[in-house]
């Protein structure tokens, strides 16, 4: 489907103007104290630095640029760098739902703005293309060629992105989403040839079992592409032992990066269930798997981090007293 809002020479000629500065590098004044380790690169089934060293980030994802713009503030970020420790922010653009489809010039501006803010706290950035519905992600094939264009594009010199390309397909096959991956990373190769790209996967990104499938049908066709990992995503009230269970077989034959889980329900809300959030973290921790929690925002429901109103004030942001019972919980596990 062709971009709602112009071409891509319109929307580049555009963001010209508007685009802000790249980030302070590496070991800049800016940098935190979880600063920017070097390029990353996929290592046989794991995520590792410029050494080979398997790593795991660990951080906050967005919940959608849209909605949510106070809170992610310079403030909101020096507490999640230094105060909660993380090393990584998912910048979730949402494509659809009053996002980028509605103006792509100012969705890319936001999504450029809050990666450079991470950067120049230490943070690494991943750059979220959130379509969701519809579940079929070749529907937004010509936007993604945009906006991945423009971002690798700006960031190709820089060590501290990942670009992930398909937030959760839904209702397509594999071979369907496989496609779509080998037609949209080219894009952001022809910019940035290095940098580690995340692939969705079938079910909304639970490696098909919320469809009745499993990982098999991604080993035995994966994505013919390199530097790449394929994510997963899991709510820890909804999602229980079969789908701990195949995180568990799909990371010992694939590349795995957890983009998005909550310890509540799939939608977000409800009561935490930090106990089998726990046996999650435990198996990311002993094989090293990164992770991003949603979500680093006030709404009004359980999986949002912040206490409702907290981000009108742009004042107190360390510390437990802002936060939710989620956000306690997560702030903790980061800071350990």
């Amino acid at each position: 489907m062709s971009m709602a809002a112009g071409s891509l020479a319109a929307v580049l000629l555009s963001l010209s103007a508007t685009a802000p500065a790249t980030a302070a590098g590496p070991g800049s004044p800016g940098a935190g104290t979880r600063a920017i380790n070097g390029p990353l690169k996929v290592c046989g089934t794991q995520l590792c630095d410029r050494s080979g060293k398997a790593v795991q980030l660990r951080g906050m994802s967005t919940h959608g640029t849209q909605w949510f713009p106070k809170c992610v503030t310079g403030k909101s970020l020096d507490a999640l760098a230094h105060d909660w420790r993380a090393d990584v922010l998912r910048v979730s653009t949402y494509v659809q739902d009053g996002g980028y489809a509605t103006d792509p010039a100012k969705f890319i501006a936001r999504a450029q703005k809050y990666v450079d803010m991470a950067h120049a706290r230490g943070m690494y950035a991943i750059i979220d293309w959130h379509m969701l519905s519809p579940g079929d992600p070749h529907f937004n094939l010509d936007r993604a060629r945009t906006f991945f264009t423009a971002m690798a594009k700006k960031y190709k010199n820089h060590p501290g992105v990942l670009y992930e390309i398909a937030n959760e397909p839904s209702g397509v096959s594999w071979s369907r989403i496989k496609s779509y991956a080998e037609q949209i990373i080219p894009v952001v190769r022809a910019q940035d040839s290095d940098a580690v790209v995340l692939v969705g996967t079938r079910a909304w990104s639970s490696f098909g079992v919320s469809e009745g499938a499993d990982e098999s049908e991604v080993v035995k066709n994966p994505v013919r592409a390199s530097n790449i990992m394929y994510t997963f995503h899991f709510y820890a009230a909804s999602h229980r032992e079969e789908y701990l269970a195949t995180l568990d077989r799909a990371s010992d034959k694939l590349p795995v990066f957890v983009t998005e889980f909550g310890t509540q329900n799939y939608e977000g809300e409800g009561a935490n269930d930090f106990a089998m959030s726990q046996k999650y973290l435990d198996l990311m921790k002993r094989k090293k798997i990164s992770w991003a929690n949603w979500n680093y925002s006030d709404d009004h429901r359980s999986g949002a981090v912040f206490k409702d109103g907290v981000c009108d004030t742009d004042d107190t942001w360390a510390g437990t007293s802002v936060l939710k019972e989620a956000g306690v919980w997560i702030r903790s596990k980061l800071r350990a």
